[in-house]
């Protein structure tokens, strides 16, 4: 469970340490608009992520504001059990809960890797999240909104799903193959923005 719980934190933590801001996590605002951000990687979400591998699964609530290469993630279990905290900026990030003690990095992928033992792109998250691709090698699919539907990038595949006329998708389902057949699978739902 512990092994779970930290792979489900670091999932999280390391997918949307995504060279992001750090921010002091305050109570979201309603979007002021159709949904579309502000600012280029400058957003507050609020939700649920659930991680599932060949060997475990396991899901947690997140709060992850981001503010251009800086952001703060805090993730908690359910109920309330356990809290991870996140923070990241260029050339150092770290993971912090009671379980694993502090784990300090210098990207969010070598987080990932010394916390969980798992290698994922997860700096891509920033861009997956607002609905875009973080690469110019990614392959797209659209849906008749002409919003990205499905996104193909560094191993991953992203099914990306929206509310009613948003811009911004709501739900993501990141899926990695593996050579035994199984697969990887990460579901983030965006409950606020």
């Amino acid at each position: 469970m512990l092994k779970l719980r930290q792979l489900a934190c670091c999932a999280f933590a390391t997918g949307t340490l995504i060279l992001t801001g750090c921010q002091q996590i305050t109570k979201p605002q309603p979007p002021a608009t159709s949904g579309v951000p502000t600012a280029e990687n400058e957003f507050q979400l609020q939700g649920k992520i659930g991680v599932r591998t060949p060997q475990q699964s396991g899901s947690a609530f997140f709060t992850w504001a981001q503010q251009q290469e800086q952001f703060d993630i805090e993730l908690t279990g359910i109920l309330g059990v356990g809290k991870t905290q996140i923070s990241g900026q260029p050339g150092q990030v770290t993971l912090n809960s009671a379980k694993t003690g502090l784990i300090k990095a210098a990207t969010p992928e070598e987080l990932l890797q010394r916390a969980t033992g798992w290698q994922a792109p997860i700096t891509h998250l920033v861009d997956w999240v607002q609905g875009r691709p973080a690469t110019m090698k990614a392959q797209l699919q659209k849906d008749a909104s002409q919003r990205i539907s499905q996104i193909i990038e560094d191993g991953w595949t992203v099914d990306l799903s929206y509310a009613e006329q948003s811009r911004l998708p709501n739900r993501l389902i990141l899926k990695q193959p593996l050579e035994s057949g199984g697969e990887n699978r990460i579901t983030m739902v965006i409950q606020n923005r």
